[in-house]
C-alpha cells in the first residue's frame, strides 16, 4: 500500500495467518447462521463482537447489531438504565474495533448511528477523539466524526476553529486541519459572523497564516493546497452571473427563408434544416431553474411557453453552465422577408440558483434582429456541393465582404459586462498582486513556478473584458514546468493549453487571425463557410467556450487532445475537424450528442479503438444503464459488441459526412455498421455512400 514493498512472509508467521483465517472462517459461519435465522440472543450478539474485533470491516456484522439493539431497545424502552448500558456496550464494541482498524468506514458510522439515539455523553466523545487524534492527527476518519459530533453538542464554530488553529501550531503538516480550517470558515463567512463579515480582510488572515506554514517548510503540501483553496475562494464569485449567450447583444441574424433553407450561404446566414434557432445562455457557473418563467422570450412568432430550456452537460445534471433552447419558426413565417425584434430576459423572475443555493439576482436583457431572407441565395450554395476537405489550400485568410454584417462588432460583444464583478474585482486583484510578488521569491523551485502561475491566471480572470496581461510569463512557466516536473506533464500540459486558449480567445484580433473562408470551386469568398481554425496550437484540453458560442466550423486538428468535454455549448457548430489528436475511444466524444446542428466531422487519425479500457475518462454508460434507453439497441446495429460507445455518441445525429479512417476501430464491418446507424450519411472516409 502507498508503494510500500510486499515482503514474503517467514514460516511462522504464515502459520500464524493460517490459523487467524481459520478463526475467522468459524465465527463467520455461526454469526452468518444467526444472521439468517434472526438469533439475538446475548451469545450471538457477542459472537458478532469477537468477530468485529477481527474484521471491523464486516458491514454485514455491523447491520446485524443495528438490528439486534432495536429489538433489545424495543424490549426495555422504558428502562432508562437498560437503554443506557445497551448503547454503551455498542460504543465498547466500536472503540475495540477502531483499535483493530483506526480507518474502518462500518465502525465510525455505526458509533454516528449509536450517537444518533441521543442517550451518550458529547464530551466523552470529544475526549476520545483527543486520544485517537493523538495517534493519527491527520485521520480524516476522526475529523469527519469530529464535525459530526459538534453538530450534535452545538459547539459554536469560532471554538472549532480555534482547535484547528492549535492542531495546526502542533504540526503544520496537519493535512486534515487545514481542510477543517476551510470548511469551518466557509461556513463563518456564508452566514457573516462577528470578525468574519468582510471576505476581504478573512482571506488576507488566512493568506499571512498560510504563508508563515509555506515559508517554514516549501517542501510539505498541506499549506499549499490551503493556498490553493484561498485562491479559488478570492476569485470565485460569489452569485451567479450571465457572462455570455448566442446572440449576442445588438446582433442582426440572417436566416434563409422556406424556398432555400436547404442553402448554406454566407458566414452570416446560419442553417438550420430543422427550422429551429438555437438560443444559448452562458453562466459563470452551474445554475438550475432555467425555464420559461425564469427566462423570458419575446418575438413575432413565438411564445415563451412553449420554449423548452435544457442544461447542456454529459452528467445529466439539471445544473449546468450553458442552457439552451431553440426558437421554432413556424412554416407560415418561413415564406415571409421580415424582420423580428426578439427580446431574452435572464432573471427578472426567482427561480434561477446556483449549486451552492445562491439566487441570481443580476437580471440581464439581450436583443437582437432575426432576418428570414426571401432572396435567392447563389447557385452553388447547395448544402450538397461536395464533401469537405480540411487541408490548408482549401482556406483562405478572412477578409469581411461589403454584404456581410460587422463580424468585428459581433467579437466585441462576445462578453456581458457585469458592473457587479467589477466593483469587487478591486480588493481581489490588490490581494492576489500581492501574493504574486512575496512567491517571485520562490520561482527558482517547482511549487513557487506553480503558484505564481496560478495567481497570475487568477489576476486575468478577474477582468474578463479586459485583455489578459500575463499570459505570455504563466505560458513560460508551465513550459518550464513540463521540463522540470516530466511525471506531472499533462497536468502542466492541460493548464498551458487553457491559457493558450484564453490568449487566442482574448481580443477580436487574434480570433480573426485564425478566422478562414473555405474555398470551394463553386462558392465565392462571400458566399463561403467561415471556419475558426484552432490547429497546429498542441493544446490537450479546450477551454474559453463562451468565446466561440458563435462558431458554425471549427478545426481542432493536428492536436493532442483526449477530450472534447465542453464543446457542447458551440450549438451552431455544423462542421468540426477533430483529425489528429489523442482520442482514444469514442467515450471522448460524448460532447457530439448535444450538437444538433452537426453536419460534417472528422475524427480521423485518432486511437480510437487501440485502448480496450479508455483509463483517462471517467466512467461512461453501458448498454444496461437505463439512462441510456434500452429500446434503442437495435440488435442489427451492434454486428459487433466493441461498436456500443459509438452506437450511443452518433446515433442521434443527422450526419451527412464522416471521417474516421486512421484509427484502430476502423474495418469494413464498423463502416457498415456507420452507414445503417447514419442514414443521412453522404461521404464516409473520403467516398460517396450509395
Amino acid at each position: 500500500m502507498h508503494g510500500r514493498p510486499r515482503k514474503p512472509l517467514k514460516p511462522v508467521d504464515e502459520a500464524a495467518v493460517a490459523a487467524k483465517a481459520e478463526k475467522l472462517r468459524a465465527l463467520q459461519s455461526e454469526f452468518l447462521s444467526n444472521h439468517q435465522n434472526k438469533i439475538y440472543s446475548k451469545e450471538a450478539v457477542e459472537l458478532s463482537a469477537k468477530l468485529l474485533e477481527i474484521n471491523p470491516e464486516l458491514y454485514t456484522a455491523w447491520n446485524y447489531r443495528k438490528l439486534a439493539v432495536q429489538q433489545n431497545l424495543a424490549q426495555c424502552e422504558s428502562d432508562p438504565e437498560s437503554v443506557n448500558s445497551i448503547l454503551n456496550e455498542e460504543l465498547k464494541v466500536v472503540e475495540n474495533a477502531l483499535r483493530q482498524n483506526f480507518k474502518s468506514y462500518g465502525a465510525w458510522h455505526h458509533r454516528k448511528w449509536v450517537l444518533e439515539k441521543g442517550h451518550s455523553s458529547m464530551d466523552k466523545e470529544l475526549g476520545l477523539l483527543d486520544k485517537f487524534q493523538a495517534m493519527d492527527a491527520r485521520n480524516f476518519h476522526a475529523w469527519n466524526y469530529r464535525r459530526f459530533v459538534a453538530a450534535l453538542m452545538k459547539r459554536s464554530d469560532e471554538d472549532e476553529l480555534e482547535h484547528t488553529q492549535n492542531m495546526i501550531d502542533k504540526n503544520l503538516s496537519n493535512y486534515s486541519a487545514w481542510h477543517n480550517r476551510s470548511v469551518l470558515l466557509s461556513n463563518l463567512m456564508k452566514k457573516a459572523a462577528p470578525g468574519f463579515t468582510s471576505k476581504d480582510e478573512v482571506l488576507t488572515r488566512e493568506y499571512e497564516l498560510v504563508r508563515e506554514a509555506l515559508f517554514t517548510d516549501e517542501d510539505d503540501q498541506s499549506g499549499w493546497f490551503y493556498h490553493l483553496w484561498l485562491l479559488d475562494q478570492t476569485v470565485r464569485s460569489e452569485f451567479p452571473l450571465l457572462v455570455s449567450s448566442w446572440p449576442v447583444e445588438g446582433s442582426d441574424i440572417s436566416l434563409p427563408a422556406a424556398d432555400y433553407l436547404d442553402g448554406c450561404a454566407s458566414m452570416n446566414v446560419f442553417h438550420y434544416s430543422s427550422r429551429n434557432f438555437p438560443l444559448v445562455l452562458y453562466f459563470n457557473q452551474s445554475v438550475r431553474g432555467v425555464n420559461s418563467s425564469t427566462v423570458s422570450v419575446s418575438c413575432g412568432f413565438n411564445l415563451n411557453a412553449d420554449l423548452i430550456w435544457k442544461p447542456l452537460s454529459s452528467n445529466d445534471s439539471q445544473s449546468a453552465k450553458v442552457w439552451a433552447t431553440h426558437l421554432a419558426i413556424p412554416d407560415a413565417e418561413l415564406h415571409s422577408s421580415e424582420a423580428y425584434q426578439v427580446e431574452v430576459k435572464v432573471g427578472f423572475s426567482q427561480g434561477i440558483v446556483s449549486t451552492t443555493g445562491v439566487a441570481y439576482g443580476h437580471p440581464s436583457q439581450i436583443s437582437f434582429q432575426l432576418h428570414l431572407q426571401k432572396a435567392p441565395v447563389e447557385s452553388g450554395q447547395d448544402s450538397r456541393f461536395g464533401r469537405i476537405q480540411w487541408k490548408d489550400d482549401c482556406f483562405a485568410v478572412y477578409e469581411p465582404g461589403s454584404a456581410e454584417p460587422d463580424l468585428v462588432n459581433l467579437l466585441d460583444n462576445l462578453t456581458i459586462k457585469n458592473e457587479v464583478e467589477s466593483t469587487a474585482s478591486t480588493w481581489q486583484a490588490r490581494i492576489i498582486d500581492d501574493e504574486t510578488n512575496i512567491f517571485r521569491d520562490l520561482l527558482d523551485c517547482k511549487i513557487g513556478k506553480l503558484t505564481v502561475a496560478r495567481l497570475l491566471t487568477a489576476y486575468n480572470s478577474l477582468r474578463p473584458l479586459d485583455k489578459p496581461v500575463h499570459c505570455k510569463e504563466v505560458l513560460e512557466l508551465y513550459s518550464e514546468l513540463m521540463k522540470l516536473d516530466p511525471s506531472h506533464y499533462q497536468y502542466y500540459k492541460d493548464n498551458h493549453s487553457l491559457v493558450l486558449l484564453q490568449q487566442v480567445t482574448s481580443s477580436k484580433e487574434s480570433l480573426l487571425s485564425r478566422c478562414f473562408h473555405y474555398r470551394d470551386s463553386t462558392l465565392s469568398t462571400n458566399g463561403s463557410p467561415l471556419c475558426l481554425r484552432l490547429n497546429n496550437l498542441g493544446i490537450s484540453q479546450l477551454g474559453s467556450f463562451e468565446k466561440l458560442l458563435w462558431v458554425q466550423m471549427l478545426d481542432l486538428s493536428n492536436n493532442e487532445l483526449q477530450s472534447i468535454e465542453g464543446l457542447e455549448a458551440l450549438q451552431l457548430l455544423s462542421q468540426l475537424c477533430l483529425s489528429n489528436n489523442k482520442f482514444r475511444s469514442f467515450t471522448a466524444l460524448e460532447s457530439l450528442r448535444y450538437l444538433k446542428s452537426l453536419k460534417v466531422l472528422d475524427i480521423s487519425q485518432n486511437e480510437i479503438g487501440s485502448h480496450s479500457i479508455d483509463t483517462t475518462r471517467y466512467l461512461f454508460r453501458s448498454p444496461l444503464s437505463h439512462s441510456v434507453g434500452s429500446c434503442d439497441w437495435n440488435i442489427n446495429y451492434l454486428s459487433s459488441k466493441t461498436y456500443w460507445e459509438a452506437f450511443f455518441v452518433l446515433k442521434d445525429m443527422g450526419l451527412t459526412q464522416l471521417d474516421v479512417a486512421g484509427n484502430a476501430i476502423t474495418s469494413k464491418s464498423f463502416n457498415v455498421f456507420l452507414e445503417k446507424l447514419l442514414p443521412t450519411l453522404k461521404w464516409l472516409d473520403g467516398v460517396e455512400v450509395n
